[in-house]
């Protein structure tokens, strides 16, 4: 088992095949990073690196980040990586920018092929570990008119990864001008965030 350093608060941003724009949302992460850096008292690199879901590279980091809008494709090699790095105690989050989740609950099975990606309670400590979010995950973009969803992968009781859909937190983190969202969503975004950074950096 790989043992993540205890000290160790960086993230990196997930770059994958399929043909997905992994890289949207350009300055969702550094916003994410200062704000949780004032905030929550951690230490981040302000400048996320990006590393290729193939790469022992995936390793150096206890959180994972991953977007996009479109197609993603993991080979076996990615699939085994992934895996091997979440059951040694890493964490992804994955925020489904839009059009993302019938490609990323496929490519997850090759990954967990046994388990089925799980609606978490709003009980979850995730959605109150920094800052209350006691109706769950909130809304920052319409776009189906659905609601908010969180769900989870598990290792052995550990919530390893972390699937929002229907919220898009990254829209939320990005600069104001980029989309025009008021300060009070997001705020909303950024705390649910800071919520996602200090789980996955504390367990």
């Amino acid at each position: 088992m790989i043992n993540f350093n205890s000290n160790a608060q960086d993230l990196a941003i997930v770059k994958y095949k399929g043909g997905g724009d992994w890289y949207s949302n350009p300055t969702a992460l550094p916003n994410l990073i200062n704000y949780c850096n004032t905030n929550i008292n951690t230490k981040i690199n302000p400048k996320p690196e990006t590393v290729d879901v193939g790469s022992i590279d995936i390793f150096q980091f206890p959180l994972l980040h991953m977007t996009g809008h479109g197609n993603v494709f993991f080979s076996d090699e990615d699939a085994e990586n992934l895996r091997n790095y979440l059951i040694s105690g890493g964490f992804l989050h994955i925020d489904d920018n839009y059009g993302m989740e019938p490609y990323i609950t496929k490519e997850l099975k090759k990954v967990f092929p046994n388990q089925d990606l799980i609606e978490l309670p709003v009980t979850h400590e995730i959605f109150n570990i920094a800052y209350p979010f006691s109706e769950g995950l909130p809304k920052i973009h319409e776009h189906d008119g659905k609601r908010p969803q969180a769900f989870g992968l598990f290792h052995e009781s550990r919530l390893v990864l972390l699937f929002t859909f229907e919220s898009d937190l990254g829209d939320g983190w990005e600069d104001p001008e980029v989309h025009n969202d008021p300060p009070g969503v997001r705020e909303k975004a950024l705390k649910m965030g800071a919520n996602i950074v200090k789980y996955a950096f504390e367990n």
